[in-house]
């Protein structure tokens, strides 16, 4: 029993120890993508899971970065953002199944599936597609004023409301019908974001690719310019930019 009781206090300050070197490391990992270096957050974030493992917050920041540094990569290195699409998508399943009531770690996985789906042929991506909508309303179920999940669930619904008819083929052959998507819900569920996140240019440049495939051209026209004049604070917001400003010269 003493020997025992040695063991178990002589392991006592190692667990103390890769709790604290997990902590540093993840501030240091918070840092990094404040910044928006992807490599160095996602390096950072490994080394906490391997100090701390098994912790669903780290998992869920692993998911993002894998998930943000394709953005990183060249249009044509289409394996290497499939890779890293289902290396996001394999940390964010780890993450909800430990802690399946974070709004957080389940919106993670309808990002991750609408990532993957655009690495993939257009049946994989519609089967994708329904997963993201069915994943981001039950992060608004968990959260109903999660910004993001309005936003992911608004881009949902004016990307399937706009699909051509090849692709609504593959809609029916997966879903067996139509999906009830609508660019007025869109632009409703946009505008929540918008409202509880009004700093955020991404929800207001979908806001204005809402309008554009409602047809309301001077209510996208507004969304586009004001999100143009926004600073870029995130991953994706220069990539954003380049949409909205793609979509000011079609107008």
């Amino acid at each position: 029993m003493i020997r025992v009781f040695l063991i178990f206090a002589l392991l006592l300050p190692l667990a103390a120890a890769g709790a604290s070197d997990a902590d540093a490391l993840i501030r240091e990992g918070l840092a990094a993508e404040q910044h928006l270096d992807s490599t160095k957050a996602l390096d950072l974030f490994l080394q906490a899971d391997a100090a701390k493992p098994n912790d669903a917050f780290i998992l869920q920041k692993i998911a993002r970065q894998y998930s943000d540094s394709i953005v990183d990569l060249p249009s044509d290195a289409i394996a290497e953002k499939k890779r890293r699409a289902t290396e996001a998508l394999a940390y964010a399943q780890r993450a909800v199944a430990l802690d399946p009531k974070n709004a957080v770690s389940v919106l993670s996985l309808a990002v991750c599936h609408g990532t993957l789906g655009l690495c993939s042929d257009t049946r994989t991506k519609i089967a994708y597609s329904r997963l993201m909508k069915e994943e981001a309303e039950r992060a608004l179920a968990l959260d109903p004023d999660y910004a993001w999940a309005h936003h992911l669930l608004g881009r949902w619904h004016y990307e399937v409301a706009s699909l051509g008819g090849t692709t609504k083929f593959f809609v029916k052959l997966i879903y067996g019908t139509l999906p009830a998507a609508s660019t007025a819900q869109a632009i409703t569920c946009l505008q929540r974001a918008v409202a509880l996140e009004p700093g955020a240019l991404s929800h207001r440049i979908d806001l204005g690719f809402a309008y554009l495939a409602e047809g309301q051209k001077e209510k996208a026209r507004s969304c586009f310019e004001r999100g143009l004049t926004m600073p870029s604070v995130e991953k994706h917001d220069e990539t954003d930019k380049a949409r909205a400003r793609a979509a000011l010269k079609s107008l």
